[in-house]
């Protein structure tokens, strides 16, 4: 049975800098989800041409359009790259090149070229949930997303804080505490 071996991690992305390459329409897709996501995300955009969304969108945030094309000297000081012209070429060049200095990198919409996906995520407040199809349907993330942001209460924050300052005056180990909150939060997942 195949199944997703993914790892799932949560980036600090205000603590790295981020080069998308393109301009046109997935270019601006995925620079509006990772600003939607972490509006603090330091990017950088290079490309011959960028969208009317795309530079107002950038006005937002902390993002850089450099008009020009694709080379390698963009990729100095880029932690993670995102790959989404509409010139194949260009794209497998950002993955070579990528690949030979250790960048994490993605190509859109070309799995063989991306060392991660960028999923659907559903925020409120300190909640974040990331879903992942392993590369196979983006449309299946996106319905999956916004059932979970019909059913993930508004209020869930003030639970998260709560349970917070409640960690905080739990007294024991490690183990004590987590057996605690586990006996405390166990009625969010029981089933009526």
């Amino acid at each position: 049975m195949e199944r997703n071996n993914l790892y799932p991690i949560f980036l600090k992305t205000k603590n790295l800098e981020v080069l998308i390459v393109g301009g046109g329409f997935v270019a601006e897709e995925k620079l509006t989800f990772l600003l939607k996501s972490s509006p603090d995300a330091n990017v950088t955009m290079v490309s011959p041409f960028f969208r009317e969304g795309t530079i107002e969108l950038a006005k937002k945030g902390c993002v850089t359009l450099v008009t020009d094309s694709y080379q390698k000297k963009y990729l100095l000081g880029r932690h993670i790259v995102v790959a989404t012209t509409d010139i194949p070429e260009v794209n497998v060049q950002v993955w070579k090149d990528c690949r030979a200095e250790a960048k994490l990198v993605n190509v859109a919409d070309n799995p063989p070229y991306c060392d991660f996906y960028m999923g659907g995520i559903v925020t409120k407040g300190n909640v974040k949930v990331a879903i992942s199809t392993n590369g196979k349907s983006p449309t299946t993330a996106k319905r999956l997303r916004q059932f979970f942001e019909e059913v993930i209460p508004e209020n869930i924050d003030d639970l998260v804080k709560n349970l917070n300052e409640y960690r905080k005056t739990i007294k024991g180990d490690f183990e004590e505490k987590v057996e605690k909150l586990n006996e405390f939060t166990k009625s969010l997942v029981e089933k009526k």
